[in-house]
């Protein structure tokens, strides 16, 4: 402990283990603080892609929420992100509806009613419901089979159970499964494969769809890239799926069982020689091989570039980003910088991480954003000279960084190139102002 905040050194962290981890880094063992950070995920349907704006990656498709008024409110934020409002449709419940359960027998009514009052039928209606179905245990597949037969159109449900956030299917876990449930079976094609994991695309800059374009992949699909709701049909042709999150692991189950698409995945990396391992073992796994060595130049030039431009600094590492804030952490460290402290969630999947940052920096310090003891924090509790990540930039008012959090995916040498680009340009502009 120091300046009333609760952190954990690498060290001590590491030496307790991965089936030890203290409880203040454990969400679901304590009050959770709303930080800037958690603000972006701690509420299902908040900002960024929460169930509600996810459920809608379906092309042309509509979402009911069914849900008390407060939820209905929370929504309404979202009409400006993507024109999303006019795809919003409500059936608001009162204090009689949550205790008979009374509004099931309405949405079907609902239902119809909403694809009646547009001018094109949607490709499917989404019904996102909360934690009151929840607790009431409502079918909601019973219940969707109740909506296709009144309005003919297809329909999925999507979970938004703030409650299982911790459980072995949170939230945007069911989603990724939902947003993938209409597809039926095709003919598959040898050279077409699908990329799942984010609701937004890759870079279009990113190393992989070259790498897949050269081993003979001409169709390379994502759920972001479908522009109509036929093109989003023509995924069931892929002949695999690349699995970039883990998020996505039980969609891509979902979709071999059903469709018989196998799956591969791939984590996103920022250690160079990581991802030139993870690409050989990829190529291996499809039976051809990787030309890589002009991109991990390229981003191993700008790495060095960097360093020479501004030195070995020390850098704050946040978990509000497009990355696992520990295996970004490690690969700063294996550069030479100093990391001296991470905001992060630990788990078993990112405790290998922990282990290696402990023995380059045992002393770098390891905080949950989650905990209450977070409103102590002071700006100057930990020097450093750079952010990386919302979070992290919060906590350091003034600090040069960068969010690292854009809707535009980054991956592989790409983004390890485009975050020191990044990084870059803000120390420049700090040091101009």
């Amino acid at each position: 402990m120091a300046g009333n905040y609760y952190y954990i050194t690498a060290e001590k962290l590491a030496e307790q283990g991965s089936k030890n981890i203290p409880d203040e880094l454990i969400g679901n063992k304590h009050l959770i603080y709303s930080s800037p950070a958690t603000l972006a995920f701690n509420s299902p349907g908040a900002q960024g892609f929460g169930v509600k704006r996810a459920g809608l990656a379906v092309p042309d498709s509509v979402m009911l929420l069914v849900a008390p008024r407060c939820c209905g409110r929370n929504t309404s934020a979202l009409a400006a992100p993507g024109n999303l409002g006019e795809r919003f449709f409500y059936l608001l419940l009162d204090d009689t509806d949550i205790v008979t359960g009374r509004h099931l027998v309405r949405i079907p009514e609902a239902v119809k009613e909403v694809c009646d009052s547009l001018p094109q039928k949607p490709s499917a209606v989404m019904i996102c419901i909360t934690c009151v179905d929840a607790l009431l245990g409502t079918d909601m597949e019973r219940v969707c089979r109740k909506c296709i037969e009144k309005a003919g159109v297809p329909v999925e449900p999507c979970y938004m159970y703030a409650l299982t956030r911790e459980g072995r299917l949170p939230p945007m876990v069911q989603v990724r499964k939902s947003v993938y449930s209409l597809l039926k079976p095709l003919p598959k094609r040898s050279d077409a494969v699908n990329i799942l994991g984010f609701f937004t695309a890759l870079s279009e800059e990113s190393e992989l769809r070259f790498l897949l374009k050269k081993a003979g992949v001409s169709k390379i699909r994502e759920l972001a890239l479908c522009g109509t709701f036929q093109e989003y049909l023509e995924m069931a042709e892929a002949n695999f799926n690349i699995v970039l999150n883990q998020e996505a692991r039980f969609a891509a189950a979902d979709l071999e069982k059903r469709l018989g698409i196998p799956s591969i995945e791939l984590v996103r990396l920022y250690q160079l020689d990581k991802i030139r391992h993870q690409y050989q073992l990829f190529a291996a796994a499809i039976g051809c091989e990787f030309d890589d060595e002009k991109y991990f130049k390229e981003a191993e030039n700008t790495l060095q570039d960097f360093i020479k431009r501004h030195g070995k600094l020390r850098i704050s590492v946040g978990e509000w980003l497009n990355a696992d804030p520990f295996e970004l952490a490690l690969a700063l460290l294996r550069y030479g910088f100093e990391v001296p402290e991470i905001f992060g969630t630990v788990g078993e999947g990112n405790f290998v991480w922990v282990k290696r940052i402990a023995q380059l920096s045992p002393e770098t310090r390891i905080s949950s954003n989650l905990s209450p003891t977070m409103l102590h924090y002071a700006d100057n509790t930990v020097p450093c000279d750079l952010c990386i990540g919302k979070d992290a930039r919060y906590y350091h008012p003034g600090v040069p960084g960068v969010d690292w959090n854009g809707e535009v995916q980054p991956f592989g040498y790409d983004g390890v190139k485009r975050l020191f680009t990044e990084l870059d340009a803000a120390l420049t502009a700090g040091k101009e102002s």
